[in-house]
């Protein structure tokens, strides 16, 4: 990977002799390994059994998760935030384990789309929830900083399974709640 940073470097006219770029496609592979670290990921390790018994039947909603991911189209970042619900039937999920859900896929290459599905399927497997829902708010630097430079675009994506998508007013409770 360092040497494929240095062929990219060199073919955009770039001296990687000078001081600044001496190092750069070390530390630009190692940044990117990091970048994409959620292939190394597997969702069972990432839980650790983390899921506790619980008569809870309400939605629980764990809000404004920040998440970074790279576009698969343009390995430019969009950064945003995810809002992830769900409805318990008898068993909880830790609560760090849905940033860490989140983080897990985000660290792909990834099209906001495919992403949200991602997660809320995931919060379904370890969960067997009666529902799940995610929205992930988001700005895409491809987007941003070339082709149409919009800058105050936001693209919303959301998935909604089980009660979520089936009760109106289960999901408009939730979107009234992460609107808040």
């Amino acid at each position: 990977m360092e040497k494929a940073y240095a062929s990219i470097i060199s073919a955009i006219g770039e001296d990687l002799t000078r001081p600044g770029l001496a190092d750069t496609p070390k530390r630009a592979a190692k940044a990117f390994q990091y970048l994409c670290k959620g292939y190394d990921e597997d969702l069972d390790t990432l839980v650790n059994n983390a899921i506790f018994p619980s008569d809870n039947d309400e939605m629980v909603i764990v809000k404004d998760i920040e998440l970074y991911s790279l576009c698969e189209h343009h390995l430019l970042p969009f950064i945003g935030k995810c809002h992830v619900a769900y409805l318990p039937d008898g068993k909880v999920l830790g609560l760090s384990k849905f940033a860490r859900i989140v983080d897990m896929f985000a660290r792909r290459l990834q099209i906001q789309e495919n992403l949200t599905k991602q997660i809320a399927d995931a919060v379904l497997q370890v969960t067997g929830a009666k529902g799940v829902a995610v929205t992930i708010e988001a700005k895409h630097m491809c987007m941003m900083m070339r082709g149409v430079e919009k800058q105050n675009s936001v693209m919303k994506s959301s998935v909604m399974l089980g009660r979520f998508r089936e009760n109106p007013q289960t999901r408009n409770e939730y979107l009234s709640l992460i609107a808040g």
